[in-house]
């Protein structure tokens, strides 16, 4: 019986590393956000896909480049954010390699410490022909509701005029000397 309890404690000490959860890369920056006094961030589908082709255009044409599938502002621009940062690294085959890195980088550690951000994407792809890794993270916050902007509110409430305008067109069936009938 000792030896069975044994070894069900020795199976267990083995193998908690595997069950345990691993930290996500959200978590990891929410970590040392939080070392340096900036709050936490969450995973963003939209982040996560803006990242993606980061990472995928620069793994396709083998080339660490910002601008590789356009201007990052473009490019960001579906998030909604009214700030965003993007990190991009090559060569490391592990997030935390690379979150080190980015650490110990000044210009891309004043991005991991983005002021008021509290979403992020992080995402890395293979190149075929080097089977170097690209990784690409954006940062993002201040998501506030934007004013909508005076063309469009002009633009809704001609479309109202309109609107009343054919509703009493349908509803005046016969007009004779300016009387509906």
């Amino acid at each position: 019986m000792k030896s069975l309890v044994s070894l069900c404690l020795w199976v267990a000490a083995c193998c908690y590393p595997v069950l345990a959860r691993a930290e996500s890369p959200a978590d990891m920056i929410s970590r040392y956000r939080a070392q340096h006094r900036e709050g936490r961030v969450v995973l963003d589908a939209t982040l996560t896909r803006i990242a993606h082709a980061q990472a995928a255009g620069m793994a396709a044409k083998d080339r660490l480049d910002h601008d590789v599938i356009g201007g990052f502002n473009a490019r960001v621009s579906p998030a909604g954010a009214g700030r965003a940062a993007e990190n991009i690294a090559y060569g490391y085959d592990s997030f935390p390699k690379t979150l080190d890195q980015w650490v110990n980088s000044s210009g891309h550690r004043r991005n991991l410490l983005l002021h008021n951000a509290s979403r992020v994407g992080i995402a890395s792809v293979k190149s075929s022909t080097t089977g170097r890794t690209y990784w690409a993270m954006v940062i993002a916050g201040d998501y506030e509701r934007r004013k909508p902007s005076k063309t469009a509110s002009k633009s809704s409430k001609q479309a109202t005029v309109a609107k009343r305008k054919s509703h009493a067109v349908e509803a005046c069936r016969l007009k004779i000397l300016s009387i509906c009938l």
